[in-house]
């Protein structure tokens, strides 16, 4: 039979990853079968028992700012046009077979949240960290250990994008002033006993080629109590660099200006220093035991719009070093992954075998299909290329064996897996809200974050239907 959208039988999608790319893609399918007169019945899995991924565990919690996607993600899954499970996992509760078992097509949508190598000598000693980990922790992750080594006063952070930032942000800046976050107890506890007071920000390029955005930098600026230094001996003033600046985006010069701005600033003498250093290649974390410093050589421009190494060798003592130069995805069992970019194999969302051949029903849309690059709001073109293929696909997409709503839930209960639903979401939601509103610090807090996973599908559960 050639499958169309009003054919008898509903098509069923299965999409893994409820972070905003998967809910994009569930949204904008749904709107599109219901416009062409079709039905679709969409299941979106998550690992973790609640949904929004990145904008739950992988952004600070001082950015409500950017959090606010929350709000629209929301509105999407409370339509009850997509259902959401969660606390099921891909490749461990759940198989590439038993999905084509009971679903017409399957989007990957998991993101990436590995820590991309950094490799240099002395990287792997302890006191050398990913970006991904320590995000994970202070976001409150379920599946990392509650209590995080914060013991240095000295510590480098390596990248120029925004996740170096954030991570320099929330080690440099005062417990006290992340209280009306949604902040974990664990996390401020932590953060509280931290002894820091310089943290340095280092950057291979320029300041003109920095992957910040100028919001993400002028809140440095903001931080109270921490002084920001920059250093003169970092700006390149030759014609070559003074050109490309002002030939570049509004963006950049507006950084420019900002860092331009703090050159001339004097230090107020705060208890704590964010140090943002340009020109500087990583050779080595030396120590004997665990990180005592970390040597870099500087560079220079090229002319280009490049860097070259100058053979000067600039050694900083530290006792820590968080490494922030982007994300990899991970592999996932029987689905082809191109190792090299860190993505699974695919062409504008659909995934290819080994001879680039299209596999029917196989999908990709997010950092999982086109690598960690761009800001949130880039993965909603993104899903509706993924989308817009699949659709084009209807009569190739296979014939499951069982695909009846409730097929899946049956499955998940033979095999004793406690997922949660949107319900439950909401029960956990309104449980981390009155957290919020019971603490007795003297901020208002929206929420206070559950952490434990089993703590979360025990909230979660309470008001939902789940397997026993």
């Amino acid at each position: 039979m050639t499958r169309t959208l009003s054919a008898p039988q509903p098509m069923r999608v299965a999409i893994i990853g409820a972070g905003p790319a998967g809910i994009y893609a569930g949204n904008i399918l749904s709107t599109a079968v219901r416009a062409a007169g079709g039905e679709v019945g969409i299941d979106l899995f998550d690992s973790l028992p609640a949904p929004y991924g990145l904008i739950r565990y992988g952004v600070a919690p001082d950015h409500p700012r950017i959090k606010g996607i929350v709000n629209s993600l929301h509105e999407m899954l409370d339509a009850g046009t997509i259902r959401f499970l969660g606390n099921v996992g891909y490749g461990t509760d759940l198989s590439l077979a038993d999905l084509r078992r009971h679903y017409h097509a399957v989007i990957f949508a998991t993101g990436a949240i590995r820590d991309a190598d950094l490799p240099i000598p002395g990287i792997t000693l302890p006191g050398s960290y990913g970006a991904a980990d320590f995000v994970s922790w202070f976001d409150g992750h379920p599946d990392v250990p509650r209590d995080w080594p914060l013991d240095a006063t000295d510590i480098a952070v390596i990248g120029n994008g925004n996740v170096a930032l954030d991570v320099a942000r929330m080690l440099a800046k005062h417990p006290a002033d992340l209280l009306s976050t949604d902040i974990p107890a664990n996390v401020h506890a932590g953060l509280a006993g931290s002894p820091v007071t310089d943290v340095h920000v280092f950057g291979r390029r320029g300041p003109g080629q920095v992957k910040f955005t100028p919001i993400e930098l002028r809140e440095l600026g903001d931080i109270p109590d921490v002084d920001v230094i920059v250093y003169d001996e970092d700006f390149p003033r030759d014609a070559d660099s003074e050109a490309r600046l002002a030939a570049s985006n509004n963006q950049v010069k507006v950084m420019s200006r900002t860092l331009n701005g703090w050159l001339t600033r004097e230090p107020t003498g705060a208890p704590r220093r964010l140090h943002l250093h340009f020109l500087h290649s990583p050779v080595e974390v030396y120590g004997t035991d665990r990180v005592e410093g970390m040597r870099f050589e500087r560079t220079a421009p090229t002319g280009d719009g490049g860097v070259r190494g100058t053979g000067e060798i600039i050694d900083y003592p530290l006792q820590a070093v968080y490494r922030a130069v982007g994300y990899r995805g991970s592999a996932l069992p029987d689905v082809p992954f191109d190792h090299a970019r860190g993505v699974i194999a695919s062409t504008e969302g659909r995934v290819i075998d080994g001879n680039g051949t299209p596999l029917p029903g196989l999908y990709a849309t997010g950092w999982i299909k086109r690598g960690p690059v761009g800001l949130i709001g880039h993965t909603k073109g993104d899903a509706l290329e993924t989308i817009t293929h699949l659709v084009e696909d209807l009569a190739l997409l296979p014939e499951p064996a069982d695909p009846t709503e409730d097929a899946i839930l049956g499955l998940l209960g033979e095999r004793g897996i406690r997922y949660t639903t949107w319900p439950g979401w909401l029960s956990l939601d309104a449980h981390e809200r009155a957290l919020g509103d019971a603490d007795a610090s003297e901020v208002t807090r929206e929420r206070v974050k559950v952490v434990p996973r089993d703590e979360q599908v025990a909230i979660a559960a309470e008001d939902t239907l789940v397997p026993s």
